[in-house]
């Protein structure tokens, strides 16, 4: 059973996600701040955290940044604030969707399900997949690069999957949400450009090029 963190100040609020997730069967916890939810990031494994931005002690922004130093869990943002900056914002900073309040349970409900599939391992043995130096393990979901360990979220190695899966062909962006996040994603192609290029820093990190992952504009990106 998929395990769901939800992180929110207010009481009411994470009552209604439990009521909404309870409904699939999930396993919920519930975390009031950002330093609650890091120390039981840090003691159990969770499937979705769903993170609310605006808390005290430790808000949203703050929370994402330490988790994603200790782990790749899917995240999504929700939050009242609806602007593209904030969006932004959120998916450069290692979110891998963003909900704005208020919501719809359909629309909720939709995400954390396209959010929960990418995230199963349908591999039995070890598949390997290597292009040019990297090399994706897609049974550990690990990339590797000279022998180091990519540091990616879930989003990122799924791109750069995506990507070198279909090396030589142009994806849209339109193309890349519907086979990266799902055919259930709501989101914008402004997405894909804020993981490209936090997909981008972080090879340049790992002294791969960054230009492996080639813009086509006006369409796509596309790795040779």
């Amino acid at each position: 059973m998929k395990k769901i963190l939800i992180v929110d100040d207010e009481f009411e609020m994470r009552q209604l996600l439990r009521l909404y997730l309870q409904q699939e069967n999930y396993l919920l916890d519930e975390a009031v701040d950002g330093r609650e939810a890091y120390d039981k990031i840090l003691k159990s494994d969770y499937d979705l955290m769903i993170l609310d931005v605006m808390m005290p002690l430790m808000d949203g922004w703050q929370t994402l940044q330490q988790v994603r130093e200790i782990s790749d869990i899917s995240i999504m943002m929700l939050t009242a604030k609806g602007s593209i900056q904030d969006k932004v914002t959120g998916l450069s900073k290692g979110a891998d969707d963003y909900l704005v309040k208020p919501f719809e349970e359909a629309e909720l409900m939709a995400r954390v399900q396209a959010l929960l599939r990418r995230t199963q391992h349908h591999v039995i043995n070890d598949e390997v997949l290597k292009y040019k130096g990297i090399i994706l393990n897609l049974t550990t979901r690990d990339a590797i690069h000279q022998g180091e360990v990519l540091d990616l979220t879930q989003t990122e190695f799924d791109l750069l999957q995506t990507l070198i899966e279909h090396r030589g062909k142009v994806l849209s962006r339109e193309q890349l949400l519907r086979l990266v996040w799902g055919m259930e994603f709501m989101g914008e192609e402004r997405t894909v450009d804020s993981h490209i290029k936090n997909l981008r820093e972080k090879l340049q990190e790992a002294k791969i090029n960054k230009t492996l992952v080639k813009t086509v504009w006006g369409i796509g990106y596309k790795v040779e």
